[in-house]
């Protein structure tokens, strides 16, 4: 019923060949891969999914300092469009429908101190990089975050207004089940607000491991992604319950969401889905 896709960004400092075979083998329908544009040779990614029978499902952008869409330094929102036009390049290359967008940096709590001027240049940088990802048939997925790693989108409605102020007909909005446990009062009811504009899903329990590790109750939220017809891929973003969970992936911690973990969270969704009506 529904297509599903594994974040490589859980794979830290594993090669992408290893990644596809690793999805490949366990069933998934796709890989989405992390926002690093000049770690990939498209070619050999290409390739690599015909050998495998898979796709590349979407491209999870990194959004840092550097590459901040609302930062009021003019070079730091250029740098931030520029990255988005890489990234749009590179999904287009790689044959991948959609890339993850976010209009400031991941981890930044305190707003510019005029929220006005900072949303209208988040809106600006935001649709110049989608003028550019429409150009080259790539579609963007604008991610809410919880409240512990951003202040300016949090909730799927957050979203849909900020992409009515962007007015690109290749924008639209994604969830992620992990910050909605957070944040969004019903996931369900949040999805089903998204319907039509909802282009891509993170799928994670309410500790961020695998379905079925948490307290999540995954039957009505996927009942709302069947009710409203949703065809895009549901990617698993699973990260280790730690402050800096990359570098607990670092130092080989985490050796779970590799093998076990992928396997397990398709394994848990498939049998999800036979509940459904």
């Amino acid at each position: 019923m529904f297509k599903y896709s594994y974040n490589s960004l859980v794979y830290y400092g594993e090669d992408v060949d290893t990644s596809v075979k690793r999805v490949a083998q366990f069933g998934y329908d796709a890989l989405e891969l992390y926002g690093e544009p000049l770690e990939y040779d498209p070619a050999h990614v290409r390739k690599l999914c015909s050998d495998h029978n898979i796709t590349i499902s979407s491209i999870c952008s990194i959004y840092t300092a550097e590459r901040d869409l609302a930062s009021p330094d003019e070079k730091v929102r250029r740098d931030g469009i520029d990255y988005m036009k890489r990234v749009a390049d590179l999904a287009a290359e790689v044959k991948c429908p959609v890339i993850i967008a976010a209009p400031t940096e991941c981890t930044k709590l305190t707003p510019w101190h005029n929220p006005d001027e900072e949303r209208k240049w988040a809106v600006e940088s935001m649709r110049k990089g989608g003028e550019h990802a429409q150009s080259v048939g790539v579609n963007l997925a604008i991610e809410a975050w919880n409240r512990y790693e951003t202040y300016f989108l949090n909730r799927i409605d957050q979203c849909l207004e900020f992409m009515k102020e962007v007015n690109l007909p290749n924008t639209g909005v994604m969830g992620d089940t992990f910050h909605m446990n957070i944040d969004e009062a019903s996931i369900p009811d949040a999805l089903r607000l998204a319907g039509k504009h909802l282009n891509h899903v993170h799928l994670a329990d309410s500790n961020r491991a695998a379905p079925g590790k948490g307290h999540l109750d995954f039957v009505p939220i996927m009942q709302a992604l069947k009710d409203i017809g949703y065809s895009g891929h549901l990617a698993f973003e699973l990260l280790p319950a730690a402050a800096d969970p990359f570098g607990t992936l670092k130092k080989g911690g985490g050796r779970e969401f590799f093998d076990e973990y992928t396997e397990q969270a398709i394994g848990y969704m498939k049998e999800i889905e036979k509940k459904l009506k």
